[in-house]
Order: structure tokens, then C-alpha cells, then sequence
């Protein structure tokens, strides 16, 4: 490797509170490279490696795909949102496909990107509550955020309502790179051969034009591939978007304070296009009684309101839009036990009588528990665990998923005193350096990230539970 190689320091999290503290993560990051399990890119897997080790792990299109995936890019209409009418014929109104996350900081030798999310995949249904929990700085925000085209995505796709909303082509631009660098080191190896008499130039020449071939191919198609991520990145259905709204987590932050309520909520419906100012009010005064607040608050600022009804002026500014799909980013987070409460009702009654998906981010299972149809278990930007609400209280697998369940108080003061907290050290629990772990179904419906090894574990863990429970 060359001295004057170029490192990029890979350090994942979800926010940034100081550069002292991020490269005080360099062990975390270096066992968070050895677990990265997708099939389609593992272009990062170490802490710091050149491009051509890189290229080795890097996941490439096989030979044999490569002419009918040809055929089928070339019969696209790079000018029209890619569509999967398998998704819209199996009730999934949200897909998310590989999404990744990074963010870059820095430059030259110092340049470091942060994985925020790192192959994050899952599926929402038609009125189904889907939750994600985990720590702070985990990715549940950034997975959000992005969802709702706030960040533009590293890699991978999102579909709604089987139209592609956003994408990334990293993955696709790493193919190219990686496809070249294999060959310049295929060619640089039949070169040396063929100087030391061990292969013909016969044999040489057929075997550089078989590669070259190969290239051609491989860049062709990636770079249709590109061409119409792009085009779906840049030019998403308007439609579809203001059917996606979100509530955020800050009920004090996400709320302008030189603006009215009214204002606030009405906003959105000037952006798109609604200037008529009476109809805009009816609908203000529709928004606020769906979540129990009175006309008379339409004219007020929010330094004037609680804490609690601020995030119900957060939901009624989504409402509004009349949303199919609504990402709800830890909004009980900063209120009181008891306004939780009403928050989580009011979400239940809105979720039935405006038939709404939503995705639920929280870091406390209990409430997910409660609300959520399945939940998604995240740890350091890659999901874990993911089951229906009862299959996962009933077999927590994953040692992250029991440290958060350990972490739920007791209402019973005697079993809270006995109470047993469990710290989840990764290095202590995985061992990857054979395999790599993949998110796999271990149950009907039941997914958890894991190896081999793991699985017989996790199967024997699952056969105890029974008969405990029995």
C-alpha cells in the first residue's frame, strides 16, 4: 500500500458533539466495520484499507446477470419514476431498500464520513404502526428524515405507494470503481505471467478481452442504472410527497415563535398552492379540533401554549396536508407521563378515523409496546432485531433488544429493587471475524441480525422461552 494513500476514517453515530468524542470512537467503528451484512455493498469494511482491498469485498454483478439486466434497464423509461406493482398489490405503502446514510466531514487526509445508516431495510403496510426504537444516536431520526427527503440518501431506494421517491447511487458508482480496479489488477497479473512465458499472448489477449468485455458491460449498466436514480431523486411525484408528512420531536424548536399558529399550520398548504385565506382558516380550525384545541388558539404564538399542546399544533400543521403516511420522530419524548398519554390516544383515534400509516420512532419500548403493530430494533445505524410487538416481548433474541427491555422500569416497587440492568457490550457478545452476520427470519415474521453460529443460539434461546412460558 502507498504511504500517501488516502484514509477515510469511518466513525457511525447520529450526531455530532465534538471531534474529541468521535475519534474516541475508533474502537467502536472498528468492530461496527467487521458487522456490515450487505449483500449488495461491503466497500467499508475496515477502519482503513486501500481501494483494492476494498474491491475484494465489494459485491459485484455476476457474469451471468449481466446481458438480462442489460435488457431489462434498456427497455426503461429513464424519464418515469421506477414503479413496483408488487408492492402496491401486497398493501405496502412504504418500502425502504437498503438505505444508507453518511455523512462527510473534512477533507485530504483528515476527511472522515459518518455512518448514520447503514443498510437499514424494512416495510410499512396500508394503516399498519410501525415502530423503530433504540438508543440516542442510533438512526432512528436519520432513517426519518431521510424517508421525508430531508437529507438527500447516500444508497438505496424508497418507495411509496410503489413509486420510487428517493435514491442513492453510491453503491452503483463503487461498482465502477471496484469493477476497474479488478481489472487493472487482472491485467497487471496476465502481464507479469506473460514476461515470464507462463501463458501465450493468445491466451492473453483472450482472456483481456473477455475482462474488458465484462467492464464495458458492467459500466453501461450502472451508469443506466445512475442516470435514472437520478432522474427519481431529482424529480419525485409532488403528489405523492405531500401525502408524507412528519411530526418532530422538539415541540418547542419544530415551532416558529414570530409566527401564529394559524400561520404554522397553514404553511404547508400555502406551498402548495392554496392562497385562498377563508378556506385556509376552515381548514386551520378542522386541524386544531381534530387534536382538541379551540379556534380561538388559531391567533396565539407558542411561547403561549404547554409543552403538550405544542405537539398538537406539530400534529394538526401535518394534518393538515391530509397525510397518508405519517413519521411521528419521538414526539412524546419531552412531555410529562401524563401528557404522553393523551398523545399516544390522540394518535390512536386519528390513526382510525383517517386510516394513516405511521412510522413511530421512540427509544422507550414500553410505549411502542403499546402502540406499534411491529417494531424495528436499531443499534448504531443498522436494525437488529425486527418482529410483530407481541412476538418480540415474547422472544427478545438479540442481547440489545434484552438491554433495552431491561432497562423498562417496574411499577412494582419490590421487583423494581430486584431489578437486573443489562449493558450491552458488543464485543463481548458477537464474533464475526469468521462470519459476518445478515439479517435473517428466524421466526415467520421474526428478523435478526446474525451469523450461523448465532441462529443455533438463537433457536435453542427460542425453545427455552417456550417451555418457560408454558
Amino acid at each position: 500500500m502507498a504511504k500517501n494513500k488516502k484514509e477515510e476514517k469511518v466513525i457511525s453515530t447520529d450526531e455530532v458533539y465534538d471531534e474529541t468524542a468521535l475519534f474516541e470512537s475508533k474502537d467502536n467503528a472498528i468492530f461496527k466495520s467487521n458487522i456490515l451484512h450487505s449483500k449488495e455493498e461491503l466497500e467499508d469494511a475496515s477502519y482503513s484499507k486501500s481501494d483494492e482491498n476494498e474491491a475484494k469485498e465489494h459485491s459485484l454483478t455476476k457474469e451471468d446477470e449481466l446481458d438480462y439486466l442489460l435488457e431489462k434497464e434498456s427497455k426503461l423509461n429513464v424519464r418515469e419514476p421506477k414503479y413496483k406493482e408488487e408492492y402496491v398489490k401486497n398493501n405496502v405503502i412504504l418500502s425502504v431498500n437498503h438505505l444508507k446514510q453518511y455523512f462527510f466531514f473534512g477533507v485530504g487526509p483528515k476527511k472522515f464520513k459518518l455512518k448514520a445508516v447503514h443498510d437499514v431495510s424494512f416495510q410499512v403496510h396500508e394503516k399498519e404502526v410501525f415502530g423503530i426504537v433504540g438508543e440516542s444516536g442510533c438512526g432512528k431520526t436519520t432513517t426519518g428524515r431521510s424517508i421525508i427527503r430531508l437529507y438527500d440518501i447516500t444508497s438505496g431506494s424508497i418507495y411509496y405507494k410503489g413509486y420510487r421517491i428517493a435514491a442513492g447511487s453510491r453503491w452503483n458508482d463503487k461498482e465502477i470503481k471496484y469493477s476497474r480496479i479488478r481489472f487493472k489488477k487482472l491485467k497487471k497479473e496476465l502481464s507479469t505471467k506473460l514476461d515470464k512465458g507462463e501463458i501465450t499472448k493468445e491466451v492473453y489477449d483472450s482472456k483481456i478481452g473477455a475482462a474488458k468485455n465484462h467492464l464495458d458491460k458492467v459500466v453501461k449498466l450502472q451508469k443506466m442504472k445512475i442516470a435514472h436514480i437520478k432522474h427519481d431523486h431529482n424529480h419525485p411525484r409532488k403528489d405523492l410527497l405531500k401525502e408524507i408528512q412528519m411530526i418532530f420531536q422538539d415541540p418547542i424548536d419544530s415551532l416558529d415563535p414570530r409566527m401564529t399558529v394559524e400561520s404554522i399550520i397553514s404553511e404547508g398548504l400555502q406551498i402548495q398552492g392554496f392562497h385562498n385565506k377563508e378556506e385556509n382558516h376552515k381548514k386551520v380550525v378542522e386541524a386544531l379540533e381534530k387534536v382538541g384545541l379551540i379556534e380561538d388558539y388559531a391567533n396565539r404564538y407558542p411561547h403561549e401554549f404547554s409543552g403538550g399542546q405544542r405537539q398538537r399544533i406539530g400534529i394538526a400543521r401535518a394534518l393538515i396536508m391530509n397525510p397518508k403516511l405519517l413519521i411521528c420522530d419521538e414526539p412524546i419524548s419531552a412531555l410529562d407521563v401524563s401528557i404522553r398519554a393523551q398523545i399516544i390516544n390522540l394518535l390512536e383515534d386519528l390513526k382510525e378515523s383517517m386510516g394513516l400509516s405511521i412510522v413511530f420512532i421512540a427509544h422507550d419500548l414500553s410505549v411502542v409496546k403499546y402502540f406499534c403493530d411491529r417494531i424495528a430494533v436499531m443499534y448504531f445505524g443498522e436494525i437488529v432485531e425486527l418482529a410483530t410487538s407481541e412476538e418480540l416481548f415474547k422472544h427478545p433474541l438479540h442481547p440489545y433488544t434484552k438491554s433495552l427491555l431491561s432497562a423498562i422500569p417496574l411499577p412494582n416497587p419490590h421487583l423494581e429493587k430486584k431489578r437486573k440492568r443489562i449493558i450491552y457490550n458488543p464485543q463481548e457478545y458477537h464474533d464475526y471475524s469468521k462470519e459476518k452476520p445478515i439479517l435473517q427470519e428466524i421466526l415467520p415474521g421474526h428478523f435478526i441480525l446474525a451469523n450461523t453460529d448465532e441462529m443455533t443460539k438463537y433457536n435453542k434461546e427460542i425453545e427455552e422461552l417456550d417451555l418457560k412460558n408454558k
